[in-house]
């Protein structure tokens, strides 16, 4: 316990100095009270660490504002040359919005992890092929996401699919079959897929409606008549579904416009298990068409 407490401070002192720019020590004054009580008696903790400098206060803010100013520089020099070197040498459409770029150097110089400068920089490369392809909100979300809402996000990913007629992307969570016109007391056939046995819980899902990338309820699809198709894309393939009777619902879950943006930062196959899951839920009522 003592080693574990040793090398827990001596972090926090190393982490101290290097955002203060002066280490932390013992005040040479400082003395425990003989009932080794940590508070005064006015009720107040007592301090017993203080800055090592002979600088004025005014003077050690100003070394700080220089380190915050030279590790934000060190970050967005980091993104600028990953997304070089990631852009690929093709026409763009235009340049990014000036407001924008501003928005997005101001919001990723704070970004010292490698895999999220990768990010940035993806955004970066994105938005300067396609102005106006990530909005400024969608900028914001990333910046404040946790590290359990972007491994949320990163689950979601492999189980989205593409729909290009209408440009979003959702998760497919089953169907259900309309009762007849005869038989409107019998409940209609309804199969269901479970996205925890895909690696996306419903816990999952709640931070991800949380945080503004997934619409709150479920959607349906028009009634699917027998022979009618419905197509969407998944990384690297594409599923056509064709109704094999008809009255037949799609449900699914939706992105929203943030959560579609950030989605595209991400590039991975669909989910096997996924994929494994929607055809035997599907399969009765749906024919399947891989390419």
């Amino acid at each position: 316990m003592t080693v574990k407490k040793a090398n827990s401070k001596a972090n926090l002192a190393l982490l101290i100095e290097e955002k203060l720019g002066y280490p932390m020590v013992k005040k040479a004054s400082f003395k425990k009270a003989s009932d080794q009580s940590e508070y005064s008696a006015q009720g107040k903790r007592s301090v017993e660490y203080s800055v090592q400098s002979n600088n004025s206060a005014l003077k050690r803010a100003l070394k700080r504002q220089q380190l915050q100013k030279i590790q934000r520089q060190i970050n967005i020099e980091a993104i600028m040359a990953s997304a070089l070197s990631l852009c690929p040498d093709v026409i763009s459409k235009g340049r990014p919005d000036p407001d924008w770029l501003e928005h997005f150097i101001a919001l990723a110089e704070d970004i010292t992890n490698q895999a999220m400068q990768t990010l940035w920089a993806k955004i970066l490369v994105g938005e300067t092929l396609s102005p106006g392809t990530f909005s400024i909100k969608s900028l914001q979300t990333l910046k404040q996401m946790t590290q359990k809402e972007a491994n949320a996000l990163q689950k979601c990913a492999p189980l989205c699919g593409f729909v290009e007629h209408e440009g979003s992307y959702l998760i497919i969570l089953g169907y259900y079959k309309k009762p007849s016109f005869f038989d409107l007391l019998r409940k209609g056939n309804k199969e269901s897929i479970n996205l925890a046995q895909s690696g996306l819980s419903f816990p999952n899902i709640l931070t991800l409606m949380d945080i503004g990338l997934m619409y709150r309820k479920e959607i349906e699809s028009p009634s699917l008549k027998q022979g009618q198709s419905f197509s969407l894309s998944f990384q690297g393939q594409k599923l056509t579904l064709t109704a094999k009777s008809n009255e037949l619902v799609l449900s699914y879950y939706k992105l929203t416009q943030t959560g579609e943006e950030l989605k595209r930062l991400i590039t991975a196959p669909l989910n096997k298990q996924y994929k494994l899951l929607l055809e035997q839920a599907m399969q009765e009522e749906f024919s399947f068409e891989w390419a």
